[in-house]
């Protein structure tokens, strides 16, 4: 098991650009892949992007792609989410997730059994 923490939100306007983090305690940190996910009230937990263990694979949900991208620095035991020209539908508690048992990458909140707390996001019109 690893015990995440996200860091990072805030609030920023449309056009700008935020940096999460998630770091990671437990030493076998990079044999898990970790995923990105996003929640904005009333609605359900959303996939965001994923990393595999390794770093070498990547996915980014069609909402964010050519916006949002994910990397890991395993030395740091810390995974980044950069996020650029923020829309105001960004605006959501963003959570990082390492999957136990490594494997393929998986998009599915169902899927990951370590969760951050999660930090806001909050994109300003």
């Amino acid at each position: 098991q690893v015990q995440l923490v996200e860091s990072g939100g805030g609030l920023v306007q449309a056009g700008g650009s935020l940096r999460l983090s998630c770091a990671a305690s437990g030493r076998t940190f990079s044999s898990y892949p970790v995923g990105w996910f996003r929640q904005a009230p009333g609605k359900e937990r959303e996939f965001v992007a994923v990393i595999s263990a390794n770093g070498y694979l990547t996915s980014t949900a069609d909402s964010v792609k050519g916006r949002f991208t994910i990397s890991r620095d395993n030395a740091k035991n810390t995974v980044y989410l950069q996020m650029n020209s923020l829309k105001p539908e960004d605006t959501a508690v963003y959570y990082c997730a390492a999957r136990s048992g490594g494997g393929l990458i998986k998009v599915a909140p169902t899927d990951y059994d370590n969760w951050g707390q999660g930090t806001q996001v909050t994109v300003s019109s």
